[in-house]
């Protein structure tokens, strides 16, 4: 059973159950209180995009980053000896060119989260490179497609130009 989540015109949340190709309607059993307290437990940390990649890293052999440092933009993965900040950009909370679909519903919120969200990372990539950070950004379908050996090769060009591989 195939089971999404949507969201509403009326900000009500529903979700839709596939059945045999059939779409059946149900609406959400939580309270709107209890909605928000589940979505407020979502974690932004050891994604599965970010998990992924650093088991990449790990099996061929790359160490010495920090997953929790307090970095401005609290990046995902920092190698501080190198200073560079690697941050893995989910493609919905961060506009990506490439998969970013406008949300259809509650349009004023969504627009303004994702430009603010847009700005801060422009602001944080200026902020660190002025400190003498070198910022990576990868975009999560990067990560969970076949791209993420495109991912390892530029940070590992990366730490190899800065000395860090022999």
């Amino acid at each position: 059973m195939n089971t999404k989540i949507i969201f509403l015109l009326n900000k009500q949340i529903g979700i839709f159950t596939s059945i045999e190709n059939s779409l059946f309607y149900r609406n959400d059993v939580l309270t709107k209180e209890q909605r928000s307290y589940n979505m407020s437990q979502i974690s932004g940390k050891n994604t599965n995009p970010e998990v992924r990649l650093r088991k990449l890293l790990s099996s061929k052999g790359i160490k010495g980053y920090r997953i929790h440092s307090k970095l401005e933009g609290k990046p995902d993965m920092v190698f501080t000896k190198q200073k560079i900040a690697v941050f893995i950009d989910g493609c919905f909370w961060h506009r990506c060119p490439k998969c970013y679909v406008e949300p259809k519903t509650n349009k004023k919120f969504w627009s303004n989260k994702i430009e603010g969200n847009v700005k801060r990372d422009k602001r944080i990539n200026n902020n660190l490179k002025k400190e003498g950070w070198y910022v990576i950004r990868f975009w999560e379908h990067d990560i969970k497609n076949d791209k993420i050996n495109n991912c390892y090769e530029k940070l590992f060009n990366k730490l190899n130009e800065v000395g860090c591989l022999i």
